[in-house]
């Protein structure tokens, strides 16, 4: 159907068109276009109306006009990295709300990469973790429903649902030819964030899955009945699968090992924002061997501890590549009840080198060596590796 240019139509388009000002100054001044001149900010203004105009009177079907102004806000924000992006008011509220015993998940961390959504990390025992799926695959259909060209909100959103119920999600993986389907059962996804043992009765073993507000207490106390034991000759920190979390545990964990220097830093836009983090005197393994276990899930906060431990050679970093998210997001709310979650500052190791897309490589790198491996089982041959190397 081919609508005509009615005056309703006319009042939606104008205020459509001071909507796209709006966004297209907020982008010129995002990218710091100050060189661009204002007449080709404003052709460009006029392109953009030009294009929305013909869609709105000759699109196949009719177009919700406010779901056209979001997916514009939030295609400027994801166009500035995987990670930035628009909060309807409905996501927003979604966000805030604890649905514990109301709704289930997958128990995977998530991003958005080349218009999929791309898996940073399965959590441990998750129901996801359990159906086989791994860090870095890109889940291209959630059901019958082709990801390419949602949102991230939006799929994450597709992914939620009543406990017990069941989800179909396709992946690809790389090195694998074919589609990858995994049917799961969503279920309450409850996080235990420390995981500890002794193996071969002389080394303490810690399993970090991520970085909630008691982790560090955890850790230390772990730490300290370990100390206990006069056969524990070395530790293995294992931050495989850790997507990260709060900033300021990642620095208290790293303070745990280190006696002096930098552990990180961010930098911003505003140079008054920088900031430096510094290790303070004592290392609670008294210089104990330390070996630090990594992979593709490795995210975040766990880049901060493996990269500041290695920088500073206090550790031997075992595995592979780290993921490669060194940024911190803050959550803006807007007039309308949304938010925006925007990137406001970067990582930096004390090396000066920076995680984001690039990650932290191991000292030795051992790659998972067959399809049925399983964190902390007998087919974990890293561990194994690790394992050795501390036992000589």
């Amino acid at each position: 159907m081919v609508r005509t240019n009615t005056k309703g139509e006319s009042i939606n388009m104008t205020r459509l068109k001071k909507f796209i000002i709006s966004i297209l100054f907020t982008c010129f001044f995002l990218n710091n276009s100050i060189s661009a001149s204002e007449d080709i900010i404003y052709e460009k203004i006029d392109l953009f109306g030009e294009v929305l105009n013909k869609i709105n009177k000759e699109y196949v079907d009719e177009v919700n006009q406010s779901d056209a102004m979001d997916a514009a806000i939030n295609g400027v924000l994801q166009s500035l990295d995987p990670y930035s992006a628009y909060m309807s008011p409905e996501s927003f509220q979604n966000m805030q709300t604890e649905t514990s015993g109301e709704f289930g998940g997958l128990g995977i961390e998530v991003s958005m990469e080349a218009g999929v959504v791309k898996v940073i990390s399965p959590l441990d025992d998750s129901p996801a973790y359990e159906a086989g799926v791994k860090a870095g695959d890109y889940i291209v259909k959630i059901n019958d429903i082709q990801v390419q060209g949602k949102t991230l909100s939006e799929a994450v959103e597709i992914m939620r649902g009543p406990v017990g119920s069941d989800i179909e999600i396709t992946v690809r993986r790389r090195g694998v030819k074919k589609a990858l389907i995994f049917k799961i059962t969503r279920k309450v996804i409850k996080i235990r964030s420390v995981k500890s043992k002794i193996i071969d009765n002389n080394i303490g073993y810690l399993r970090l899955t991520a970085f909630n507000e008691n982790s560090s207490a955890q850790i230390k106390k772990k730490l300290n009945e370990f100390n206990k034991n006069k056969s524990i000759k070395g530790y293995i920190l294992d931050l495989r699968n850790n997507p990260g979390g709060l900033l300021s545990q990642a620095i208290k964990i790293s303070d745990f090992f280190l006696s002096n220097g930098e552990i990180v830093s961010t930098k911003s836009r505003k140079e008054s924002e920088n900031r430096k983090w510094f290790a303070q005197a004592g290392d609670i393994l008294n210089g104990k061997t330390l070996i630090v276990l990594i992979n593709n899930g490795s995210a975040s906060a766990s880049e901060i501890v493996a990269g500041a431990l290695k920088d500073h050679k206090r550790a031997i970093l075992v595995g592979e590549n780290s993921y490669g998210k060194g940024s911190v997001q803050s959550i803006i709310p807007l007039k309308n009840k949304g938010a925006i979650r925007l990137t406001i500052s970067k990582y930096y190791l004390p090396s000066g080198k920076s995680i984001s897309e690039v990650g932290v490589s191991p000292d030795i790198v051992i790659a998972e060596d067959n399809d049925d491996f399983r964190i902390d089982t007998e087919s974990d041959n890293q561990l194994t590796y690790a394992i050795k190397l501390l036992n000589g």
